[in-house]
Order: structure tokens, then C-alpha cells, then sequence
């Protein structure tokens, strides 16, 4: 059986690296858990009702006080 030796740092770097990776699966895997079940006669209800979303904003509303008056400015936008 042949002995490996390793500094104390690349140790410490080695257990953070493994424990980090443990924890981001097990955190994905407890968000899978979490998730609501949504049928398949649902889930086309869904697509029906609401299509594919969109990257557009509904609206942006400026509001500029110019010598005492409020101008309002409400135009469509995208991300």
C-alpha cells in the first residue's frame, strides 16, 4: 500500500471542493422534491392558456416634475 502525502492547504481545498459539490446535488435534488406535480392534462391547459412567455416588459412608466407638472410616459420595453 503505497502512502500519498498532501499538504494541510490542498486537503482543506480537496474536502471544500467535495462537500461544496455534495451540497449543490443534494440542494437540486431537494428542489426536484419540492416542486408541485402537475399532470400532463394540466400541464397542456397550461401551454394552451399561456403560450410561451415573452421577454417583454407590459410596461415602463416614466414620470419626469418639470416646473411643477407631472408628464407621464408609458411606452412597451424588452429586456
Amino acid at each position: 500500500m503505497s502512502n500519498i502525502i498532501i499538504s494541510k492547504k490542498d486537503l482543506k481545498i480537496l474536502i471544500k471542493e467535495s462537500v461544496k459539490e455534495v451540497l449543490e446535488q443534494e440542494i437540486m435534488r431537494l428542489r426536484a422534491l419540492m416542486l408541485p406535480y402537475v399532470s400532463k392534462a394540466e400541464q397542456k391547459d397550461i401551454e394552451r392558456r399561456y403560450k410561451k412567455p415573452t421577454r417583454r416588459a407590459i410596461k415602463k412608466i416614466e414620470i419626469e416634475i418639470w416646473n411643477g407638472r407631472l408628464n407621464f410616459l408609458m411606452i412597451p420595453w424588452s429586456f
